[in-house]
């Protein structure tokens, strides 16, 4: 069986990150036996500038685009979109914009495990941060994602307190910036191609059918 990779360059608190996700997931799945598609999460920062403790993150988007109204427009245009691909968005629960860096630390921990545990680590940050309303930039959060998909939660609480990987991390970030990603999702599939944003599912579908039967 042939092995597609993809590199998927994100920040978790991006919602058209978890829109990216949820549709690759499903060309993924469209495609059977076709392929083995193994997925690595990397790590990007939307807004590096954001304190630890997070900014209102209400009043940040509001400002940020230019008004409440605009706001609410695009976060009901968003969650239609989720609905679509079994996400369900819950905008207003969102108090807190986070800092991601710790979280993106987080994910490069579950990644030494394994891609499946990674997989299911992001899953549980976007469903926390987008769904349930959850600080994911807290330490204490981010220990229970760990411990809710299996990983040591005093473990993680130890290495969130230090400075492990902090350089590995900036790193990556450093290595997207370089290439040239402005905007997440970004995608790379088997280091040849690249795809910017939200891809429709046929989109995901097609690239990685083609590569499968390269």
């Amino acid at each position: 069986m042939k092995t597609v990779t993809v590199d998927a360059i994100i920040d978790v608190v991006c919602p058209w990150c978890y829109l990216g996700k949820a549709r690759l997931d499903n060309a993924i799945r469209s495609l059977g036996d076709e392929a083995e598609v193994v997925v690595q999460w990397r790590p990007f920062e939307l807004d590096p500038t954001v304190p630890k403790e997070g900014v209102d993150n209400q009043a940040m988007l509001a400002e940020k685009l230019g008004s409440a109204e605009r706001r609410d427009e695009m976060h009901a245009q968003l969650t239609e979109m989720g609905k679509a691909e079994g996400i369900e968005f819950h905008f207003e629960r969102i108090l807190i914009r986070p800092n991601t860096f710790d979280a993106h630390r987080l994910l490069l921990w579950a990644h030494t495990e394994s891609i499946t545990l990674q997989n299911d680590v992001i899953d549980r940050l976007y469903r926390a941060n987008f769904t349930e309303g959850r600080n994911i930039g807290d330490h204490g959060v981010l220990a229970d994602i760990a411990a809710e998909a299996g990983m040591d939660r005093e473990l993680v609480m130890r290495l969130l307190a230090s400075d492990s990987d902090v350089d590995m991390v900036r790193h990556e970030i450093d290595n997207a910036n370089e290439m040239g990603v402005t905007g997440v999702p970004f995608f790379v599939f088997d280091g040849r191609f690249a795809a910017n944003g939200a891809q429709p599912v046929e989109v995901f579908k097609d690239v990685l059918g083609q590569l499968a039967a390269a």
